[in-house]
């Protein structure tokens, strides 16, 4: 099944076997990128090209995958069901599983997990996110919604889009936070210098807005809970880096890396209109315990 990528957000032409290894989700390496090339794999504007082609807002690019990854192969795992009926399921994915295969990680992702216990997904988002309404980072941890018929996930991704869907999270961030409660309203977009961020910027960007509540004060850190009103790729990362606090141990965002668990945000609470029965339905999750553990530590400083 081929990918098709619309450009965006860039300043100026960039190579596109850089691009490609770059865009977020894909995990291609440039040496794939150009193995792809090579075998008329990849079309820009419906046109083979070369390596050498440099892309421009507004390209369309497709990829289509070699013979060999063209499966999703089942693959047993330990998976937190919450809730599920004939039309969705609630799972808590643990910290550090991907959501979704993609090129160059077809394996050991939830939808390999849910494959193998034979579950019924939607196809609406294709061979490779079946099931899938929304994401959340492969280091956030936390309740991800499922639609198992291709009915269920257009009206859930309708919710989505007319922002119904509430979405709490829980988060720890570095330094203390004066204001009980907040928002903030800035655009997200890819960063300039380095495509695999994302950045508040008002170059090539979409509107973005978190409202957040302190929790708790230490030392150095604050508990927040943080809700989506739109949901942009590493939206609570980048917003809480911009305001001065960063996630505590976000690799990429945060000041340091403490350990190997991952950033210190749990997607809490989800809640959403059932699509056959119309009952607004709320699920909640307790963190897990590595979260509890680090955030004891910042608790007795």
């Amino acid at each position: 099944m081929k990918i098709e990528i619309k450009v965006d957000n860039i300043d100026g032409l960039v190579r596109i076997d850089k691009y490609l290894s770059e865009v977020d989700n894909i995990s291609y390496t440039r040496s794939k990128v150009q193995k792809l090339i090579d075998h008329n794999l990849i079309l820009v504007n419906n046109k083979i090209v070369k390596n050498s082609y440099k892309v421009k807002n507004d390209d369309i690019i497709e990829i289509h995958p070699l013979q060999e990854e063209e499966k999703i192969i089942p693959c047993k795992m330990d998976i937190d069901i919450v809730y599920e009926d004939d039309d969705v399921m609630v799972v808590n994915k643990k910290s550090g599983v991907v959501v979704h295969p993609a090129p160059g990680n077809y394996d050991k992702t939830l939808v390999n997990g849910l494959l193998h216990y034979g579950k019924s997904l939607s196809n609406v988002n294709g061979k490779f996110r079946p099931g899938i309404v929304h994401r959340i980072d492969k280091d956030t941890s936390g309740l991800l919604l499922i639609a198992k018929n291709d009915k269920a996930h257009v009206d859930l991704s309708l919710q989505l889009k007319n922002k119904t869907i509430t979405r709490k999270y829980i988060a720890l961030v570095e330094g203390v936070i004066n204001h009980d409660t907040g928002t903030i309203d800035a655009p997200i977009g890819r960063d300039l210098n380095d495509r695999k961020k994302m950045a508040v910027t008002s170059s090539n960007s979409k509107n973005a807005i978190t409202h957040f509540r302190v929790i708790d004060r230490y030392k150095n850190a604050t508990l927040v809970e943080c809700k989506l009103e739109t949901g942009r790729t590493h939206q609570i990362r980048v917003h809480m880096k911009y305001i001065g606090h960063p996630v505590v141990n976000d690799p990429i965002y945060g000041k340091q890396k403490i350990n190997d668990f991952g950033q210190m945000l749990h997607a809490k609470t989800i809640g959403f209109v059932h699509p056959t029965t119309k009952e607004y339905l709320e699920f909640d999750s307790d963190l897990p315990k590595e979260f509890n553990s680090i955030l004891e530590k910042y608790k007795n400083v």
